[in-house]
């Protein structure tokens, strides 16, 4: 790879594929290749053909896929079964068609057993039963990790699956129903901050488990495993470490609203989600991938962006 090697990032909107854009060009890659929606629709298989066939990306990152939190998981599955199936497909077969050799396949810890061993290794993936909130979701990715393998298998492709664990950062979705429990809790105590609010009320009990990962970071891992040799086609990329919910409650509550006296509540009638969720990096780590565990600093810039974003809408 050189700063000349075509890279075509699918998904460049949203928070992980704008992350990417940004580590590619601090790293001075100037042929990267990106497309919105309205230029390229990725559920359409023809037009993804014959994108690629005009292009010829020399690497494909799919950071493209329908994600949301446990209320639009459960509550739309069509869509992100269908959505996530037919984006991740159309790319990876595109690809093969277009002898496109390199490309990276971003899945979630989701795809892990409910009742499953902790940390969680890559050898676990189908051993148990998957969370029913998200299993739609988790069931594409699944899918698109045993594509990716089947083709290395079939055609001598290099088409690599790194699984993240929870993402958050700058360019995240604060949608107060469809986003993740991380931004999720950092719109829901900004507003509560703002209106003196004397609470602030968090799904399930907070006794669930999950681990953090900055966006930065996730991009970082895409462009580094994008030209390493690796024997596994599957990698964890997390942090190693996690913390319940009430934990992370407090944390942001300390770091965003430090002088105000704002309680956490728990709405029994909702979901936990997966009791505990961390996964084993060991891996990543033996392939010379590390994380840098700055979670204070990390949540801040994520909340000066969110602060940015919606003083902008």
């Amino acid at each position: 790879m050189n700063r000349n090697t075509k890279i075509f990032v699918a998904g460049h909107n949203g928070l992980v594929g704008s992350a990417i854009v940004r580590e590619l060009k601090k790293k001075n890659f100037n042929k990267i290749i990106t497309a919105s929606r309205n230029k390229l629709e990725l559920t359409n298989q023809q037009k993804v053909l014959k994108f690629l066939k005009k292009e010829k990306p020399d690497y494909i990152i799919i950071a493209a896929a329908k994600v949301g939190g446990i209320y639009s998981n459960n509550k739309y599955k069509a869509e992100f079964i269908y959505e996530n199936l037919m984006i991740q497909s159309n790319l990876i077969h595109s690809a093969y068609l277009c002898e496109i050799k390199n490309l990276i396949f971003l899945g979630s810890s989701c795809i892990y057993p409910k009742e499953c061993a902790q940390p969680i290794k890559e050898e676990y993936l189908l051993t148990g039963k998957l969370e029913k909130t998200n299993d739609a979701y988790a069931i594409a990715k699944i899918a698109g990790i045993k594509m990716c393998q089947s083709y290395n298998e079939q055609y001598k492709t290099n088409y690599k699956c790194l699984m993240p664990t929870n993402t958050f950062g700058p360019n995240d979705n604060y949608h107060p129903l469809n986003s993740h429990f991380m931004p999720s809790l950092i719109r829901k105590i900004h507003e509560a901050k703002i209106k003196n609010k004397d609470h602030v009320v968090v799904w399930g009990n907070g006794k669930a488990k999950r681990e953090l990962l900055y966006v930065d970071e996730l991009a970082n891992a895409c462009i580094y495993f994008m030209d390493k040799k690796t024997k596994h086609p599957m990698i964890n990329i997390g942090s190693g470490k996690d913390s319940s919910i009430k934990d992370f409650t407090k944390l942001i509550l300390n770091i965003i609203a430090p002088n105000k006296k704002i309680s956490i509540k728990y709405d029994l009638t909702k979901p936990n989600g997966t009791p505990r969720k961390v996964l084993d990096i060991s891996l990543a780590k033996k392939y010379g991938w590390k994380p840098n565990h700055n979670l204070k600093t990390q949540i801040l810039k994520t909340y000066e962006s969110y602060l940015s974003k919606i003083d902008n809408t």
